[in-house]
């Protein structure tokens, strides 16, 4: 007999209650009728009607008007150049749909437009121009702040508009 055996018996060590093992699956659980739910979010439960409001400011005749599509296909973006590249699927992938009906999407652009067009002054002033690579640093610096900038308070306008209500 072994001696933890002998000195459990007579009481002189803790008896350890014998541990059941238990597996809970770590999926989650989809009811049947999940798929026929609609989402909204949680801050707004207001829902956003993309396709409805593209057609109330008339976004596709207006890119018609521009010339946009003709350039588009120009420069070889057609709809089938889009189907073999796979873009919708990853717009879907990365959530472009979901932000653009997000209520927080056009604040937090506007905050990334804010941060990005303080970004290329700060780095003018704070990186020294001793060297030729630092001013090149400086000027990449403000371009890439100044454009994503840009580009990002004219999509946090966009995405606004788009959210309205009519």
């Amino acid at each position: 007999m072994d001696a933890r055996a002998i000195l459990s018996s007579r009481g002189l060590l803790p008896q350890r209650p014998k541990a059941r093992m238990e597996i809970k699956s770590m999926a989650a659980q989809k009811s049947i009728g999940a798929a026929n739910k609609t989402v909204s979010s949680k801050k707004n439960s207001t829902q956003v009607k993309l396709l409805t409001r593209v057609e109330q400011l008339k976004l596709l005749t207006k890119a018609e008007k521009a010339g946009l599509l003709s350039a588009a296909e120009k420069s070889g973006l057609s709809l089938s150049a889009i189907e073999k590249l796979g873009l919708l699927s990853k717009a879907e992938e990365f959530g472009v749909l979901s932000a653009a009906t997000d209520p927080g999407t056009p604040g937090a652009l506007l905050t990334l437009s804010l941060g990005l067009l303080l970004l290329g002054p700060l780095s003018v002033f704070l990186v020294p121009e001793d060297y030729p690579w630092e001013v090149v640093v400086q000027a990449v610096v403000a371009l890439v702040s100044v454009v994503g900038g840009s580009a990002a308070f004219a999509a946090s306008n966009f995405v606004s508009n788009l959210q309205k209500s009519s």
